[in-house]
């Protein structure tokens, strides 16, 4: 069987991204296992040629970014009281690149991403994220839905 050392969670700062990290933490406290959690906020709205931007949009993205992250902290805060340490980082540049900079910094050897069903807007916003993580980053990869 195969041992990791360091477990990256990559959040993308939603409620179901809570499953992603408990199964992160489950895997640490199993592996003895250092445990990463990178928050990804990218820009839902404004995509490269698309912008669909409007402050409606702005304000309900900003609020559900909020109060996932405050479930999060909750999560991470709890488990930092009971010994496991869990260091962070927020990033909001290009996820990929995020990632990858979060893997070879911290010799990351399990990734662990919410897998998504392919719907069309689902696939246009994070399908691009998971399938180029898969293909380019030297670690296991493990969808957690």
């Amino acid at each position: 069987m195969e041992t990791f050392n360091n477990i990256l969670v990559v959040s993308r700062s939603t409620k179901k991204c809570i499953k992603v990290l408990q199964t992160g933490i489950d895997l640490a406290r199993g592996f003895n296992a250092k445990l990463h959690l990178l928050h990804i906020v990218p820009d839902p709205i404004n995509f490269g040629d698309w912008n669909m931007q409007s402050m409606y949009f702005d304000r309900e993205y900003e609020s559900m970014v909020a109060n996932a992250r405050e479930e999060l902290d909750a999560l991470v805060k709890a488990e930092n009281a009971q010994g496991l340490v869990v260091s962070e980082w927020v990033k909001g540049g290009d996820p990929i690149t995020d990632i990858e900079e979060a893997v070879k910094t911290e010799k990351v050897d399990l990734i662990l991403l919410r897998a998504h069903k392919q719907g069309r807007l689902e696939h246009l916003f994070f399908g691009r994220i998971n399938d180029a993580v898969i293909r380019r980053l030297p670690a296991t990869v493990l969808l957690v839905d």
